[in-house]
């Protein structure tokens, strides 16, 4: 459960819904530098005379740090929100928490630490409020400002990697897909968060997949950044690197630009056939006659591809039933089937070359079949579901 901690519930209904910046802050052991979070987003506030909410959420900390977040909301019981849930979560589940119950015009995600400096919101702000309409604001550690603090080379790698790999799925031109410095209207990312899933880290790449989807206007801006070590209480690692690039996978691929899809298909067809030649040789070899060796060795590749496909590439159920969906699908291998023995059987009957040498003209129906499953999957068995609610953004 997230339950409100605050003294003054309708302090923040009566700031100025479109002048008011929230700043979600996910707090998880952070006691040491909470309270100096706190203290940085106040005075940059005050210094340019701009409204802030501060809508803190403690993901079950066990240092005391949510006592410190209570004495906190006591001493400014007008500009901060306070949350906890009983159940450590993630930094993914805080946010969701956060952003449902932000109530400022723009709302944006502020670690508890020192790592990012709160004053490089106003730039962020400007794409929001000079008339280009800005939906969405990300801070980039890697546009360069006049000076900058020097990263760790590897995490460094492992970032820009990650951002161009989402960027190729999510066709975005970002330089920091990792960012945690994210601005939103809050209608935008209030419509967004009940669609969130990740828990963890996953949240970057996920919220950076829905944003593209949802036909989102991107701005970035250059942001300061003085990263961590570990040793000072950085919680993020390799795993949380490999899991980000699943994310990027399971969010993005389905809405990916086409030349994307058919790689990935690729990747997928070659498996199934791997299964197929895999599973026909240990059915031949442990006594299965031809025919049936054939026919089991075809429906495991076909099990594999739909679930591979369901996996990793499309949405599964997008737009019909469980039981339309497998019908679909199986009609479509079924016919994919029956046009691969055709055309191969044809072009050996018509072709001499292909009549000396099978395997040519068993390629070609094998090029064949391979864009014929993957329009019949793209279209007709996995097809995106038509949108009968109002766009996301007007």
């Amino acid at each position: 459960m997230s339950t409100p901690q605050h003294d003054n519930p309708s302090a923040a209904q009566e700031r100025p819904a479109g002048y008011t910046l929230s700043l979600v802050v996910p707090c998880y052991n952070e006691a040491k530098t909470i309270e100096a979070c706190v203290d940085r987003i106040l005075a940059f506030a005050q210094q340019n005379a701009l409204s802030v909410e501060i809508v803190a959420v403690d993901d079950a900390s066990t240092d005391g740090c949510w006592d410190i977040l209570q004495k906190i909301a006591q001493n400014h019981p007008r500009q901060i929100k306070i949350l906890r849930h009983e159940k450590n979560r993630g930094k993914g589940a805080a946010l969701r928490t956060g952003f449902t119950h932000a109530t400022g015009g723009f709302v944006g995600i502020q670690d508890a630490d020192a790592e990012y400096d709160p004053g490089d919101y106003l730039a962020m702000l400007e794409p929001m409020l000079d008339g280009r309409r800005a939906d969405v604001v990300y801070g980039s550690r890697y546009l360069r400002p006049n000076t900058r603090c020097v990263h760790h080379f590897w995490h460094s790698v492992m970032n820009r990697a990650l951002t161009a790999v989402s960027n190729a799925f999510t066709d975005l031109d970002i330089s920091d897909m990792e960012t945690c410095y994210k601005l939103f209207r809050r209608e935008t990312i209030q419509k967004i968060a009940p669609l969130l899933k990740e828990e963890r880290f996953g949240f970057e790449p996920e919220i950076t997949a829905r944003v593209a989807e949802a036909g989102c206007r991107v701005y970035e801006c250059a942001i300061s950044y003085s990263p961590r070590g570990y040793e000072e209480g950085k919680k993020i690692g390799w795993r949380d690197g490999m899991h980000a690039l699943y994310c990027v996978f399971h969010y993005g691929a389905h809405n990916a630009p086409l030349p994307i899809m058919v790689l990935i298909y690729l990747f997928i067809g070659a498996l199934s056939l791997a299964v197929n030649n895999a599973c026909f040789v240990i059915a031949t070899q442990s006594g299965v006659p031809l025919n049936p060796a054939i026919i089991a060795a075809a429906a495991a590749s076909a099990a594999c591809n739909y679930l591979l496909c369901v996996a990793i590439l499309f949405r599964h159920k997008s737009r019909w039933s469980a039981g339309t969906e497998i019908f679909w699908y199986a009609l479509s291998v079924s016919l994919m089937g029956l046009i691969d023995y055709s055309v191969t059987h044809a072009l050996i009957a018509a072709v001499p070359f292909f009549n000396a040498h099978w395997s040519g003209a068993k390629l070609i129906a094998s090029g064949i079949g391979f864009i014929g499953n993957f329009a019949f999957r793209k279209w007709l068995v996995f097809p995106k579901k038509k949108n009968t609610q109002p766009p996301l953004l007007t």
